[in-house]
């Protein structure tokens, strides 16, 4: 394991687990380790927008890079569950990922469980992929990109997979799925050590974003239980040795596959869930790793 994993570990070792708090509580104890303390990573501009979604507004960060010429956009979900994170704990990792990738990234402050369940999330995540795909967003030349890590991740999967099965649905080119829980409803084998996200933490983080166990045999909720994965766009897999949901993401890796969705999968052997988002911090130089295979990607997907 990397030191600086390792580390992160045994200072948190004693820190009492999400599913021991209210919800309330769990945002303002993730936002007080979350929130960076350093100067942010300089953008060529930051705008905040409002998207309109079903019946209300979607507030979305926009970071665009200092490129010349219109480029894709990225959609970007950050993780927490579906119950923790917003734009300002996600902002490192959105300006890094707007200077890695040359995307405009369009950071999406979606709504959070357990006050809004499941679908509203992902409905809020699609309300901006549209905007995105309608060129709305000014710099960007018409390509699209979804994006997101851990929960996000799985909101970029159902959104992939909810664009494709609508007939009126917004084209995307290409998913960058960020260690994505795939599953409600399956079991898969665990490690025997547990590794910053608990089996406790994620049951009830479960509980909170689906308003009924049914819920999770849904592919919009789970996207590994979607009958075909086919005529999905290419993927970009990231996924972390010492991480609950890798077995997961593994099995989205071979769906994927197997209905001859191409995928680039990156896997870090010495990383934790949620490394990906830590890379304001210099010990965490793997996070960068991730963040220039993430543009290679997008290099090699887009021609440039």
């Amino acid at each position: 394991m990397h030191p600086a994993a390792r580390e992160m570990l045994e200072r948190t070792a004693d820190a009492p687990g999400f599913h021991t708090m209210t919800p309330s509580e769990a945002r303002a104890a993730q936002r007080a380790v979350a929130l960076p303390s350093s100067e942010p990573e300089a953008v060529a501009s930051v705008e905040d927008r409002v998207v309109r979604g079903e019946g209300h507004g979607v507030p979305v960060r926009v970071y665009a890079p200092d490129v010349e010429g219109d480029v894709p956009a990225l959609v970007w979900a950050h993780g927490g569950g579906f119950v923790l994170g917003d734009v300002e704990t996600e902002d490192p990792a959105a300006r890094a990922l707007a200077n890695a990738t040359e995307c405009v990234v369009a950071s999406v402050d979606y709504r959070l469980a357990p006050e809004h369940p499941f679908p509203a999330a992902l409905t809020d995540v699609y309300a901006v992929t549209e905007w995105a795909a309608d060129g709305s967003i000014p710099g960007t030349d018409g390509r699209v990109v979804v994006g997101g890590a851990s929960a996000g991740g799985t909101l970029a999967a159902a959104t992939a997979l909810l664009a494709r099965d609508r007939a009126d649905g917004p084209r995307i080119d290409h998913q960058v799925l960020v260690y994505p829980s795939t599953s409600f409803v399956r079991e898969f084998d665990q490690p025997d050590e547990e590794y910053f996200l608990s089996a406790e933490a994620g049951g009830w983080f479960g509980r909170q974003y689906l308003p009924h166990p049914l819920c999770g045999h849904n592919p919009y909720a789970s996207p590994l239980e979607a009958t075909t994965h086919a005529d999905l766009p290419p993927a970009t897999v990231v996924t972390a040795e010492f991480d609950r949901t890798r077995p997961q993401a593994d099995a989205y890796v071979a769906a994927l596959e197997r209905d001859g969705v191409p995928v680039d999968h990156h896997h870090y052997d010495d990383m934790i869930h949620a490394f990906f988002g830590n890379v304001h911090e210099p010990e965490w130089e793997r996070a960068r790793e991730a963040m220039a295979d993430v543009a290679a990607s997008l290099d090699e997907r887009f021609e440039r």
